[in-house]
């Protein structure tokens, strides 16, 4: 009963949060009258309050520009966890586009949807985030390119990189900035999350999104951490896999440093 009460709370927060800043999002997007993502980070915050979610930030994101945030991929909850702290704006995948709700909102932040199984498609979606990077906007890549359990790290997708690389190629940059992520969902109602607890966080590709966020807003209480590693620099002379490796090692480092040692 408690559950349920908890859930039909949490949704009629999010509901009317979302019917009011909707709007002022659009107004702002037509208009400039104010930074986009002001409302974008407000209504994060919301999200994260009604799903019962603490977040906490070890390091900081870099001013250096152009820059390309890497991250790993735990969850849909990842979006509102990073949005909530640091203006970016997403890369996402394709399907993303149609969800209900999230992917409406996705637009609404100028997410850039990428069709992986389409070449044709591919390299006209690398040049729009190419072209953002070069107007300095930060762009979050989940170099996964997948979701995975929050206890494991999935190996790096060098060609996930090739936007970073097209950037310098049209002579619009010299450099691209990467800046490694990593994103741990450490505790469950104040305790460590051990393996199994942690995939009550964890939203795997093949999971229904419709459930998985009922059992979110029935539990509740849930710490995540957010660190920031040093930034490492993409030229025309970097090797696509050799960055996708150095970034992978280091958000590697940062995830395990963090399940062993939760704040």
């Amino acid at each position: 009963m408690i559950g349920r009460t908890r859930i039909f709370v949490a949704l009629l927060f999010v509901a009317v949060s979302t019917l009011i800043l909707v709007p002022l999002q659009l107004l702002s997007m037509k208009t400039g009258l104010y930074r986009e993502n002001l409302v974008l980070r407000i209504w994060h915050r919301m999200i994260l309050a009604a799903l019962g979610f603490r977040v906490h930030v070890s390091g900081a994101m870099t001013e250096k520009r152009p820059l390309l945030l890497a991250s790993n991929h735990v969850s849909w909850t990842d979006i509102m966890v990073l949005g909530s702290i640091v203006d970016v704006s997403f890369i996402a995948k394709s399907e993303m586009a149609g969800w209900p709700l999230i992917g409406g909102l996705s637009k609404l932040q100028r997410t850039v949807f990428i069709e992986r199984e389409r070449k044709r498609k591919s390299g006209e979606q690398a040049s729009e985030i190419a072209a953002r990077l070069a107007r300095n906007d930060v762009m979050v890549l989940f170099a996964e390119g997948s979701t995975g359990d929050g206890n494991l790290l999935l190996p790096f997708k060098s060609t996930l990189f090739g936007a970073a690389a097209m950037a310098i190629g049209e002579g619009t940059v010299e450099h691209v900035f990467i800046q490694p992520v990593a994103i741990v969902y450490t505790r469950l109602h104040g305790l460590p999350m051990g393996r199994q607890h942690r995939r009550v966080a964890a939203w795997m590709g093949d999971q229904d999104l419709a459930p998985h966020i009922g059992e979110l807003l029935a539990e509740g209480a849930i710490d995540v951490e957010v660190r920031f590693g040093e930034p490492v620099e993409f030229s025309a002379g970097t090797s696509r896999k050799a960055a996708a490796k150095l970034v992978e090692q280091r958000v590697g480092a940062m995830m395990q440093d963090a399940l062993r040692s939760p704040r």
